[in-house]
């Protein structure tokens, strides 16, 4: 497949792109930086582009079979809107091109209170929200935006992010929620992202990735 990698050089960009390649796909990375790309191959093709600047983006994903966005924002805690914003952006080239197929990676928390245990909604979400709320926030913009659209989305919602290595072994649940969702590695997720990619049952649904 043809393939365009957004938030391509952080840690799980990295991880996509290089399983992406093994696995015989042609991947276009855009980044604001593609100096910071450290992958080589004669599959990969680098762009700038800055998901915040549009103009940076045009023809961008002409071509492409599905588009994978992995932005994120890292540990910090300052309001954002490179979620939202960002997803916005990244639609208009799509919608341009009549690519269809977008994957995206948002965060367990982001779950509706209603739809998780006593312990996430009382004790845990608090915590984190009162920690990266902001974060939060936006990707919950960005959840919206995708489902308000007509293009062929999924919504990956990982637990907390490792650096372990891949080991192939991972859990997930399509639009439902998953015991003991605790972490699951960079590595894992991307691996994760690449096989819900070409699954029926996750197009336009929410999915939860963990080890």
């Amino acid at each position: 497949m043809k393939l365009v990698v957004f938030g391509a050089t952080g840690g799980t960009g990295q991880h996509i792109l290089t399983q992406a390649l093994q696995a015989g796909h042609s991947v276009t990375a855009v980044a604001r930086d593609p100096s910071q790309l450290a992958i080589t191959h004669d599959q990969l093709h680098t762009v700038p582009g800055d998901v915040l600047d549009p103009a940076t983006l045009l023809g961008c994903t002409d071509g492409a079979d599905a588009v994978l966005s992995a932005l994120g924002v890292g540990t910090s805690r300052s309001p954002t809107s490179v979620y939202s914003a960002g997803i916005t952006n990244i639609l208009h080239p799509m919608r341009q091109a009549a690519v269809r197929r977008i994957l995206v990676i948002s965060a367990l928390p982001v779950t509706p209170r209603t739809e998780v245990g006593l312990v996430q909604r009382w004790v845990a979400y608090p915590i984190l929200y009162r920690l990266f709320g902001d974060g939060y926030a936006d990707m919950a913009r960005m959840e919206q935006l995708l489902h308000d659209s007509d293009t062929d989305w999924t919504i990956i919602r990982p637990p907390r992010l490792t650096n372990a290595p891949a080991t192939g072994h991972y859990r997930t649940a399509v639009n439902e929620q998953l015991r003991r969702a605790g972490k699951i590695s960079r590595a894992e997720l991307a691996g994760a992202m690449l096989d819900l990619m070409q699954n029926p049952d996750a197009v336009r649904a929410t999915v939860i990735a963990a080890q």
